[in-house]
């Protein structure tokens, strides 16, 4: 039977510990400090560490808070971030308890009448809409769809330099079901002007500061996204009621496209002529180079675009990072996800030799162009020792996930390298 580090995070101790050895050393060092030979070592890409080497020191802050899983990963705490380590997100469904927290400002107390909480449709429209939430579930169709939502930071830690903001790796990131209607149907309804060609939308949650002339974030999209069939005003998380800390009662899903749109405790969507300029528009927030600027650069946003597809990403979800495994064990099971690009995911390929060769997973077809896919491979291992697996996704237009990050931005959005895990066998 596998045996697992109690922490997955925390990878083997005595490598850990034994960092400082590597310091101008070559293959042999880093196998001493392992503690374990390295069957593949000698790909190791020069000036790359192996991940049990690389990581260590210091274990994660965990997450404490009421419906949320332990295993979470804090990231901040003004406001609340929290991250899911890749092994929790191994269900088809992610799971309300194991979905990340990403908030810009203080939480809102939950509503104590639901169906009563209201939202305004207004601007470039023929009418202003004021709608509660019991309202909108009555008078239009409700969809339930299998959906991704992920942070427009998610894999920022990656970056070298860093890029500002919370440090993610990949686990701002969940797949749920989500209930509600079409935002294009009460779009519709309030009737759209020929002016009418983006929206803005916020909500409820408090600015930081406490000043309430100020807002947490109000981001908008083009008019087409908004009027996507699967962007959706959505009040049910897996069937049940959206926790308040997700986002409860109600809130937009944007899917595909930074989790930044799809705004929490929604109150607000405004219809526009121009591009919305609310927090969180504009200079470089939630936006990329057009071309590669000098990592660790200062930047102004003006040669940058929105970010708006989020890039192609895949990652391993069992075993977990840092598993260790019976002597003799000769095939890992390997299953993971992937998702995003505009375009779809068209293979998973993973590699145990440090990208040497690639093998293909089998894949699970998504449910909708927003779903995410669920692959899995039997891995062979030539003998004991430590292994890295590596993943990579490709998309249909041949894009397939880097080695390194690249496209460095000062806030670090559009990351997305291979995924790395260790597994240590006997």
């Amino acid at each position: 039977m596998p045996m697992r580090t109690e922490d997955p995070d925390m990878l083997f101790d005595r490598a850990a510990g034994r960092r400082g050895l590597l310091r101008g050393a070559g293959l042999a060092a880093m196998g001493a400090a392992l503690g374990m030979a390295m069957p593949f070592g000698r790909y190791l890409p020069q000036g790359m560490l192996p991940l049990a080497l690389a990581q260590g020191g210091k274990g994660p802050q965990l997450l404490d808070y009421p419906g949320k899983d332990k295993g979470l990963v804090v990231l901040g705490d003004k406001p609340l971030v929290a991250e899911t380590p890749e092994y929790l997100l191994n269900d088809d469904t992610t799971p309300a308890d194991k979905f990340f927290i990403r908030n810009n400002g203080q939480i809102p107390d939950a509503a104590k009448d639901p169906d009563g909480w209201k939202i305004t449709v207004e601007g470039e429209v023929d009418k202003t809409l004021e709608l509660t939430l019991g309202q909108l579930k009555q008078r239009f169709p409700a969809q339930t769809h299998r959906m991704v939502l992920e942070c427009g930071g998610n894999g920022r830690a990656f970056f070298t330099p860093p890029g500002r903001g919370n440090q993610w790796t990949n686990g701002g990131i969940g797949c749920a079901e989500w209930t509600g209607v079409k935002l294009a149907d009460v779009l519709h309804a309030a009737g759209l002007k020929d002016s009418a060609k983006f929206t803005g939308s916020w909500g409820t949650d408090p600015h930081l500061s406490g000043d309430p002339a100020k807002r947490a974030i109000s981001r908008g999209n083009v008019l087409a996204k908004s009027l996507e069939p699967h962007t959706m005003i959505v009040w049910a998380m897996n069937g049940q009621p959206l926790p308040n800390i997700n986002g409860g009662p109600v809130r937009l899903l944007v899917p595909g496209w930074p989790g930044s749109l799809s705004t929490k405790w929604l109150s607000h969507v405004l219809v526009r002529a121009t591009p919305h300029d609310g927090q969180g528009m504009g200079g470089t927030s939630y936006r990329v180079p057009v071309t590669p600027i000098v990592p660790g650069s200062s930047n102004d946003g003006k040669s940058f675009r929105d970010l708006e597809a989020m890039p192609i990403r895949s990652i391993v979800t069992a075993p977990a990072n840092g598993t260790k495994l019976a002597a003799g064990t000769r095939s890992l099971a390997l299953r993971g996800a992937a998702w995003g690009s505009a375009v779809g995911v068209a293979r998973v390929e993973v590699s145990v030799d440090f990208g040497q060769t690639w093998q293909q997973a089998a894949m699970t077809p998504p449910r909708n162009p927003f779903d995410w896919v669920r692959w899995t491979h039997a891995m062979p291992l030539p003998s004991d020792g430590y292994f890295e697996v590596w993943s990579r996704a490709t998309d249909r237009n041949g894009v397939t996930q880097p080695i390194v990050a690249a496209n460095w931005n000062p806030q670090g959005y559009g990351s997305n390298p291979i995924n790395r895990i260790a597994v240590l066998v006997g």
